[in-house]
């Protein structure tokens, strides 16, 4: 029996539960690594940690589905469009969580919530 990858599996368990709660726009799962690994293997036969793309999973929270932003090189080396950074997905996430209207006016708020609230957030989701 070929069974999925753990994460694999967690995520659409997860997923599927959302769905069946009618949760689904209200949760936004967001599923990442801090680093890629190298285009080209290594002497050893492996592949180094390589920074210049990451996996990106966004789920739910009322964001579009299925599909792809972004792409990379022909190699998986570099991003071949406009990359999507840290300041980027923060935004996409406060402003699925958060009217940045709103936001503004609630007292307390950190001026650097506020700031990335503001931070154009990932273009297509």
């Amino acid at each position: 029996m070929c069974r999925p990858p753990p994460l694999d599996h967690a995520i659409s368990a997860f997923l599927d539960d959302l769905a069946a709660r009618g949760m689904s726009d209200k949760i936004l799962l967001v599923a990442t690594g801090e680093m890629g690994r190298s285009p080209r293997i290594n002497q050893n036969g492996g592949r180094d940690h390589w920074g210049n793309l990451a996996p990106l999973l966004l789920a739910g929270g009322g964001l579009k589905s299925g599909q792809v932003i972004g792409q990379s090189s022909r190699d998986g080396g570099e991003p071949s469009s406009e990359p999507i950074r840290i300041k980027n997905l923060v935004s996409t996430m406060l402003q699925t969580l958060i009217d940045p209207g709103e936001l503004r006016l609630m007292p307390g708020i950190p001026r650097e919530i506020i700031e990335a609230a503001n931070v154009p957030p990932i273009y297509g989701v």
